[in-house]
């Protein structure tokens, strides 16, 4: 029995071969799935049988194409609920048969990196002052690792073998610094990538503080202002009566 083991992504077709150029006249095949070895497909070419079928939960429907020429099974539009094992089974003069271990790997979300909001808020050691705290996450993933690069060389990973969690890699970079950093996500087949601009999400904290000391500022003034016009009003009110 030989095996093969495929992987591909949530929503692509897979295609398994049979590895013949041409279906002979008087073999059949036959493409069975899962431990029940329930048949999905058949052909007999001497008696004109080329037939695809569903199994009970109807897993199947729609998705099964067999091709005429050389009996090969492709499987379109696949789900995470169509992995798990395939066995083709080629009867003719002998039998021959070959599993296929077929992966499904959810698509992957683009890493967000983000800043860490409280860092000017909640700490005024010297080095909150020097680096700028990021994180990178990712939502809903499984069989994935995350990682933090520095050009090429990786600064960090984290890995997940359970479905459907959140991950998150922080990193801490100097301010205005030059060099070129990205998270990727990735699982055996693919990855995406997000390219940290230091210059949009690392702002000192005290240019926060200059930034936020310079609106407070404002308000006041406008304040006083306000104040000093009703104070004013008020004043001309009273002497306008005493007169009166």
């Amino acid at each position: 029995v030989f095996s093969e083991s495929v992987s591909v992504t949530e929503g692509d077709s897979v295609t398994l071969n049979t590895d013949l150029t041409e279906i002979p006249e008087h073999d059949d095949i036959l493409w069975k799935y899962g431990a029940e070895k329930s048949l999905i497909a058949e052909i007999n070419k001497a008696s004109g049988v080329f037939s695809t079928s569903d199994v009970p939960d109807g897993r199947f429907r729609d998705r099964l194409k067999l091709d005429n020429q050389t009996g090969s099974l492709t499987i379109t539009n696949i789900t995470t609920q169509h992995a798990g094992e395939y066995q083709l089974e080629l009867r003719g003069a002998k039998l021959t048969s070959k599993t296929f271990n077929v992966y499904v790997y959810a698509r992957l979300p683009v890493p967000v990196i983000s800043r860490n909001s409280s860092q000017c808020s909640s700490s005024s050691s010297s080095s909150s002052q020097q680096n700028c705290s990021l994180v990178c996450s990712v939502v809903n993933v499984g069989h994935v690792t995350l990682s933090w690069y520095k050009g090429n060389s990786l600064l960090s990973s984290i890995s997940v073998s359970d479905l459907s969690i959140s991950l998150s890699l922080p990193l801490e970079v100097e301010y205005q610094e030059k060099n070129s950093y990205s998270c990727v996500i990735n699982n055996p087949i693919t990855n995406q990538t997000t390219h940290l601009d230091i210059s949009k999400l690392c702002h000192t904290c005290s240019d926060s503080v200059h930034c936020c000391g310079f609106t407070e500022t404002v308000i006041r003034l406008v304040l006083s202002a306000l104040v000093g016009v009703a104070s004013a009003a008020v004043l001309v009110y009273d002497i306008r009566s005493t007169r009166g």
